[in-house]
């Protein structure tokens, strides 16, 4: 089922009307999980950080032991052609994938052959300015780069995603702000995140549990055009009960600031509208 609404899928060199089959049962994807997909944002005719988001769905592939069969520069340009089907104003989620098709040793390593391939562009719209949400915390923590692929965009990685939500909503909250093996704060169940103290800017420094993202990237390096660093440090719970703000950070919706963290309560803050206006600033103007 489709995230969003209008569809369309680039599947064996050409594009498809609607969200097509694309996986047969016995493809090594299908029955062992062999799945990596990137996504990125094309919002009032600009499409932000598209060649580093192709550009890291090959190296998840690579991580996964599949073989990528297309160039980041042939990718930028399949998903260009793909958006020039939507309004100028269409707000598209752009989801390149990879598959394993093959199996190799004992059917659990992925054969040596090209992995499947598709893009899937897909309506969903911007989340309002106003937009918050409420955390808490989970018993389910990221894992680590000796457990499991944690430096790839891994769909076997969400199903753990999907039981801190599952949690959290549980809970009567709407995410939840994550651990990694240490006990020290990693993300949320499906973003980067910041806080703010006193003014200065922190977020859990990159350690391997988590994908330090894209637009992560992107609002530290604004800020740092703005004369703001960004702490990059071991945060825990308790810095974030002490914070003047926190606001979520990703590719789905950029920023999302985050109004409570189980009973301690923050005000949408400067910092946060502050990171949204540059990041647009930015992306409208490269």
């Amino acid at each position: 089922m489709a995230t969003g609404k209008n569809v369309r899928t680039h599947y064996q060199g050409t594009w498809h009307e609607g969200d097509v089959p694309i996986m047969r049962a016995a493809d090594h994807g299908a029955w062992l999980g062999s799945t990596v997909f990137d996504g990125a944002r094309y919002v009032d005719g600009v499409a932000p950080d598209l060649e580093a988001h192709c550009a890291r769905v090959n190296r998840s592939a690579e991580a996964l032991m599949i073989r990528p069969t297309v160039s980041t520069e042939k990718m930028v340009e399949i998903v260009w052609e793909g958006l020039r089907l939507y309004p100028k104003d269409a707000a598209i989620y752009i989801r390149p994938m990879y598959w394993g098709i093959e199996s190799g040793h004992l059917a659990i390593v992925p054969g040596e052959g090209d992995a499947g391939f598709c893009i899937c562009l897909e309506e969903v719209p911007m989340a309002p300015p106003e937009m918050s949400v409420r955390l808490t915390t989970t018993r389910f923590r990221r894992p680590v780069l000796d457990d499991a692929v944690c430096n790839a965009k891994a769909g076997c990685l969400y199903p753990n995603n999907a039981r801190m939500l599952r949690e959290a909503l549980s809970k009567g909250y709407d995410n939840a702000l994550v651990a990694d093996a240490m006990g020290n704060v990693a993300e949320s169940a499906s973003a980067n995140v910041f806080m703010v103290r006193d003014g200065e800017v922190f977020t859990p420094i990159p350690n391997g549990t988590f994908l330090s993202g894209i637009t992560r990237a992107r609002h530290i390096a604004n800020l740092a055009a703005e004369g703001v660093t960004v702490h990059e440090t071991v945060l825990t719970f308790d810095d974030f009960r002490a914070a003047d703000e926190v606001f979520m950070s990703g590719n789905l919706m950029k920023v999302t600031p985050v109004t409570e963290f189980d009973g301690t309560h923050y005000q949408v803050g400067p910092v946060a509208k502050r990171v949204r206006e540059l990041y647009w600033d930015w992306a409208l103007s490269a």
